[in-house]
């Protein structure tokens, strides 16, 4: 199987900026690999192993190397992911006060694995999503251990509100759809019960419906545990949920989030990102809550 990824990222960093966090050792090491190599020439080499890279390559493993080089513009490189040649180009562009990074990843050969461009696309997903926090100034950044056998992302909050407030917040439909739905959210508030946020949209021109279906564990202000089916709609990705535990602090609730049942670590992709988001959201809303 031979295909080419394609995307494109705005960035909150100019060009330069951006060009540094991609060709500075001690940058790449924060964001995006354990350990690398690098010398900025062409045929010069762009080596990055250890359990935060794909395949989790040992040193002698990571041969990659530099292929094209343009200082702030450009960086190629070819990678031998899975034993298989693969290319990688990455320009940059200033846009707004910003940049757009674009990619291309094309791979020539078959990875040996299932769902390979899926395999890919989440894979440069997850590590451009912690390329953005590390622009941002390094929060909420999350290094993928790649030699897991079940990764799960876990995220906590503490939101000033008693535990009775929180939960409102997560399973009455008009605050769900302040902070996680897009309208017309249904919950039925009991285990088989339904849930759903009225999530609609595209991937590949295939029409999703997307998010949750069904509360699969319920305790009233303590547990919610929800099943959930693969973003891209694919029946054959199954296992998935996310919980919300709750436990009275000091200062309020404490929210633990878990998104758990991956089978692989690139299935994280930008998942992480946009929990944050959504669970950043959710404070206001149930701070906002009355316990009763």
């Amino acid at each position: 199987m031979a295909f080419v990824h394609e995307h494109s990222w705005k960035l909150d960093a100019d060009p330069g900026r951006v060009y540094a966090a991609l060709t500075d050792p001690a940058q790449l090491t924060r964001w995006f690999a354990e350990r690398v190599e690098l010398a900025l020439e062409p045929r010069g080499p762009y080596r990055f192993w250890g359990k935060h890279t794909l395949g989790c390559p040992a040193p002698d493993g990571a041969q990659q190397r530099i292929t094209r080089i343009e200082p702030g513009r450009v960086l190629e490189f070819d990678w031998a992911l899975y034993g298989v040649p693969t290319h990688v180009a990455i320009s940059l562009a200033s846009e707004d006060s910003g940049s757009r990074l674009t990619l291309h990843h094309a791979v020539t050969g078959d990875l040996g694995v299932p769902r390979q461009s899926e395999l890919i696309d989440d894979h440069w997903r997850l590590a451009f999503g912690n390329l953005t926090c590390h622009l941002a100034g390094g929060t909420g950044i999350l290094l993928p251990d790649y030699s897991d056998p079940a990764p799960e992302i876990r995220l906590t909050i503490t939101i000033d509100a008693p535990p009775e407030a929180v939960f409102r917040a997560l399973i009455e439909p008009d605050a769900i759809n302040r902070w996680f739905g897009q309208g017309g959210t249904v919950v039925e508030p009991r285990v088989g019960g339904r849930y759903d946020l009225g999530w609609k949209y595209q991937v590949d021109g295939k029409d999703v419906v997307g998010g949750p279906t069904t509360i699969l564990e319920f305790e009233p202000n303590r547990k919610l545990v929800l099943d959930w089916p693969d973003w891209r709609g694919d029946k054959a990705v199954t296992g998935q949920t996310i919980s919300f535990e709750l436990e009275p602090v000091d200062t309020g609730t404490r929210v633990t989030f878990v998104h758990a049942g991956f089978t692989r670590t690139t299935d994280l992709s930008d998942y992480p990102f946009g929990w944050s988001y959504f669970l950043g959201r959710l404070v206001p809303v149930a701070s906002s809550m009355s316990a009763v």
